[in-house]
């Protein structure tokens, strides 16, 4: 399927709130996210892309080859798959969200750039 997005369907563009990753929202809903799939289940579940996916986010990152990009290590994308990423996504997961990640073992890393502060 084309990562194409014509311009009138720009403002269907929505970000996941846990690997950034942006895709049209119809798109979440039908293949879900390529990267969390497994975890969240955003598949047929259009209120659950509405919890975990974000209109609002900051630049656009383009990754062909994540495994060996500086950018990807950097933002933290390396293991994804090639797509269009966010460099930052505005918004706050869901307590059962955080709870069912924390769960089946994800290390959840919120992508509005406040992990960063933690980190240092």
């Amino acid at each position: 399927m084309s990562n194409y997005v014509p311009p009138n369907q720009i403002r269907q563009l929505r970000a996941c709130m846990v690997c950034s990753v942006v895709q049209l929202q119809s798109r979440f809903i039908r293949e879900g996210c390529p990267n969390c799939e497994s975890f969240l289940d955003l598949a047929g579940h259009p209120d659950s892309v509405q919890e975990c996916t974000s209109q609002v986010y900051e630049g656009l990152i383009t990754l062909v080859d994540p495994e060996r990009s500086w950018v990807a290590k950097w933002q933290r994308l390396d293991g994804y798959v090639p797509g269009v990423y966010a460099v930052k996504v505005v918004g706050m997961l869901p307590d059962e969200v955080l709870t069912h990640l924390e769960d089946t073992g994800v290390k959840y890393i919120p992508r509005d750039g406040s992990a960063q502060d933690d980190e240092n």
